[in-house]
């Protein structure tokens, strides 16, 4: 097979995207990010990175780190709760609760994980807070759960917070939950027993109240009803309200009352015209984007910078799931190859070829789509992570490489296979015994 030209493999975080390849540091990306943010490190703990820096995430398996890091990139969001780790402030509500402070290691290392634990009274027993937002829009609601002698937890909204009053009930023994009535909801497994449980509605008042329940069972109904006992209790960490479709990374608050903004991420600039081959070539990219629910196209661009005129697009397209590949010259599209993945949120490797009347689409090891009629020939000198400035890709980026040759379809299968059993089970994010 070929050498690439350039080559994007994450291995180091810092004010750039290195890319091994070219060893001159023209393929590096410019990072920019104002402001903290976190990501999972090689512990496979949440740890704090610098503004401007990059981040290595590492993926987690079923709790555990498993495998290479990848590059994140995530949009501008704003965490709305104002005491994001402290349960026992006084701006989180207790009703028939009470709360132990730092009580146990948390998912990022310290011992700043609150214990709650059940009063004797009859009743809802739970943990909440009062936040303002925005009527209408999509928000969502995260917090890190430990079971301690308690197994099930409840996420429920105050009355008329939420049309239809839904819920969702969270088994953090065993990883699972029941959705009754939200947009979405999801459990992830954040090792030594702790789980991020999330839920996903639109709001319909400005005055919103979010509680935490524990509950008898995982089919409890809302609101559930019952007799404490001082002996029942679970453990909690990082809740966090953010206005969008999906969670993103965690955003500490320590007491600012207005929220805490992490900005977006934007990775642009990388190559130059000695770079890439105007008549032909494949760019291959590994990557997942944040969510497989999110309908805005979000791409990665070669062009030459100076008009929108010409280029090549991979892009997540405005359908959930659905990817395409795009070569356009003079402004007019030569070739517009789609596909539909069966879940954008997991790692897919993708190779689009482009050469004059011969353009294909390869998605892990296969080639689905293909055609055979189209001109090459459009000036490129620009690797981006976005479209000539807006659209961002907002997701995980494995490797990114370009090939100024169309390889053959040998290599190309190579180049989107995995490499072995164990790298395909963990990409897919499958269980491993």
């Amino acid at each position: 097979m070929a050498k690439p030209k350039l080559a994007l493999i994450p291995a180091a975080q810092g004010s750039k995207f290195y890319s091994v390849l070219p060893s001159s540091g023209v393929g590096d990306f410019d990072f920019t990010r104002s402001g903290s943010a976190t990501r999972i490190n090689s512990q496979g703990l949440i740890e704090t990175v610098a503004s401007g820096v990059s981040r290595l995430n590492y993926p987690m398996i079923d709790g555990v780190v498993k495998g290479c890091p990848h590059h994140i990139l995530e949009p501008q969001r704003l965490q709305l709760i104002q005491y994001s780790e402290a349960f026992d402030d006084v701006d989180w509500i207790k009703s028939r609760i009470t709360v132990s402070a730092n009580n146990i290691i948390s998912p990022d290392g310290t011992l700043n994980a609150d214990k709650i634990i059940e009063t004797t009274d009859t009743g809802l027993h739970a943990i909440s807070v009062n936040t303002i937002v925005t009527s209408g829009v999509s928000h969502t609601f995260s917090v890190f759960i430990k079971k301690g002698s308690s197994n099930f937890i409840q996420f429920l909204f105050g009355t008329n917070n939420v049309t239809g009053n839904p819920y969702v009930n969270f088994d953090v023994n065993q990883g699972i939950y029941q959705n009754n009535g939200v947009t979405s909801a999801n459990i992830e497994n954040y090792g030594n027993g702790w789980y991020r449980c999330s839920a996903t509605f639109t709001t319909s008042t400005t005055s919103f109240t979010n509680f935490i329940s524990p509950i008898q069972s995982i089919s409890d109904s809302r609101a559930s009803s019952f007799t404490g006992n001082v002996n029942n209790n679970f453990y909690i960490y990082g809740a966090m309200l953010e206005e969008g479709s999906f969670p993103t990374s965690y955003i500490p608050n320590y007491g600012t009352a207005a929220g805490v903004t992490r900005s977006a991420e934007t990775a642009n600039g990388s190559g130059d015209a000695a770079t890439f081959n105007d008549s032909e070539g494949v760019l291959m990219l590994e990557s997942s984007s944040l969510s497989e629910l999110d309908v805005s196209a979000r791409y990665i661009q070669v062009s030459d910078v100076t008009s929108t005129a010409n280029g090549i697009q991979l892009r997540y397209y405005t359908s959930t799931n659905f990817f395409q590949a795009l070569y356009y010259t003079n402004g007019a599209y030569q070739s517009v190859l789609g596909y539909t993945l069966p879940n954008s949120s997991e790692f897919n490797k993708i190779a689009f070829k482009y050469k004059q009347n011969d353009f294909a689409l390869w998605v892990d090891g296969l080639e689905l789509v293909t055609d055979a009629s189209g001109l090459t020939g459009a000036s490129l000198s620009n690797l981006s992570f976005d479209y000539n400035g807006s659209a961002p890709l907002y997701g995980n980026v494995k490797q990114l490489q370009y090939f100024d040759t169309a390889l053959n379809s040998e290599d190309l299968e190579k180049l989107t296979s995995w490499v072995s059993f164990q790298e395909m089970a963990e990409g897919q994010l499958y269980t491993i015994e």
